[in-house]
């Protein structure tokens, strides 16, 4: 978290594009402010960004479309700003795929906060899988807890977030068990940013759409009524039955 971190703030306000563009420099971080989405994705190509500041309500394509769109094809960490605070527009920002919300208007070092919050969560989560833990494969699917990629059937890689990648993790380490919501975040060490079992279930959501695409009748996540969350699918790790 120095100035190697570089964060793109998506936002057309003017005003408060530089006013948190000041306060994210005096703080130690490299940053470039995009009006839109057009630009952003401009900048997205040229330039290696670490963490996405973006607004809601923006000209054109909106906030919830460009995180939608982003996380399809990217694991960078979002935080998603809007002058919109009702609980379904938290809901919605954390089901597309953003990583954390803040509400307009905020304190300048609760975004400052949130943005180291999630710059540790990052960086616990490249440490938490070390080498020797090697690849979880079920299904056809492969998860290289080294790289942190995950592979599916076809050898294509699929777009997880760290928060994401962390929490499929922990459910396929502990195949046949059924996993609270506090447990699930107990965990993770709290690596997936839930603090409630409404955002895990965001998160659960989230992996599902994603192994399960194309229409697939089988459900690797079996819900468990007032018990949690199990992961049902036959796990080898390393050549070896789990």
């Amino acid at each position: 978290m120095n100035r190697t971190s570089h964060i793109l703030v998506v936002e057309d306000d003017a005003e408060i594009g530089l006013l948190m563009k000041r306060h994210l420099v005096s703080n130690d971080f490299k940053v470039t402010v995009a009006r839109d989405g057009s630009e952003m994705d401009r900048l997205l190509a040229s330039n290696r960004i670490d963490l996405v500041v973006l607004d809601i309500m923006l000209p054109g394509e909106d906030g919830v479309s460009i995180c939608r769109r982003l996380r399809a094809t990217s694991p960078v960490p979002i935080i998603i700003v809007s002058a919109k605070n009702e609980d379904i527009d938290r809901v919605i920002g954390l089901e597309v795929g953003a990583d954390d919300y803040l509400p307009k208007p905020f304190n300048p070092r609760e975004l400052i906060a949130r943005v180291r919050a999630l710059f540790r969560r990052v960086e616990l989560g490249a440490r938490a899988a070390p080498a020797e833990e090697g690849s979880l494969c079920f299904e056809g699917w492969r998860m290289d807890c080294r790289a942190r990629y995950l592979f599916n059937a076809d050898r294509a890689v699929i777009s997880l977030t760290p928060a994401e990648f962390n929490l499929l993790q922990v459910m396929v380490e502990r195949r046949g068990r059924v996993l609270s919501r506090d447990q699930l975040i107990e965990l993770t060490l709290g690596q997936i940013g839930a603090s409630n079992g409404r955002s895990v279930d965001i998160l659960v959501s989230r992996l599902r759409g994603k192994l399960e695409t194309g229409g697939a009748s089988y459900q690797y996540i079996r819900t468990v009524r007032s018990g949690g969350y199990e992961f049902v699918a036959p796990v080898t790790r390393e050549g070896r039955d789990d």
